[in-house]
């Protein structure tokens, strides 16, 4: 028998699978200025982003928990040899080198224990140069409690902490109510990030 998670993630890759890479991430190529052509898509989804980057010549190494995405991405990219998809967590990703590191939507759900150690390594496998673009989950955000699985909320300060490192293209708070891509009615409170790395 199907879990109410599990049926809610069906859904959404049911939706998913449809839509085209997100703009931000066709952006982000100009940006790259570390000599290599290669990306990492963390919690890859149905592969929207992957599709794209391995269209420009990107060898492109995604993860996800979902079986389901991980089903749609194995099918939808079996004959590209530029993709490879497994499945794997943020903490137990093993990272390589790469130029572009996209993380949409997706570091809302990694382990909030163990975000320091996860993201020293997620940032570790950028070449200096290279971009990286994600989401965060800020901490009024209605899934920030009590969501039916584990999140990782972060303040403004937190999040900008992360980037030390780096030189900050784009900083974007949402702090609204809005709808998920099912259709349900939520409070958005996130933080968007493009930011080069420079050390």
């Amino acid at each position: 028998m199907i879990d109410k998670n599990e049926e809610t993630w069906q859904q959404y890759y049911q939706k998913a699978v449809k839509r085209k890479h997100k703009p931000r991430t066709g952006r982000l190529i100009p940006l790259n200025r570390s000599g290599y052509k290669t990306a990492t898509d963390c919690g890859c989804g149905t592969g929207s982003d992957i599709h794209y980057l391995s269209k420009l010549g990107y060898q492109v190494s995604g993860f996800d928990v979902n079986e389901d995405a991980l089903t749609i991405c194995r099918e939808r990219f079996a004959n590209n040899p530029l993709v490879h998809v497994c499945k794997a967590s943020f903490e137990h990703y093993d990272y390589s080198l790469a130029g572009i590191v996209l993380a949409n939507s997706s570091l809302y759900f990694a382990n909030l224990k163990d975000f320091t150690k996860t993201w020293k390594k997620l940032t570790a496998s950028l070449a200096i140069g290279g971009v990286f673009a994600g989401d965060f989950m800020g901490v009024k955000d209605s899934w920030a409690t009590d969501f039916r699985i584990p999140t990782a909320p972060m303040t403004k300060h937190q999040v900008r902490a992360l980037f030390d490192e780096y030189d900050i293209v784009e900083f974007t708070e949402r702090d609204e109510m809005g709808q998920t891509m099912l259709g349900e009615s939520k409070h958005w409170h996130t933080f968007s990030v493009i930011a080069v790395k420079n050390l």
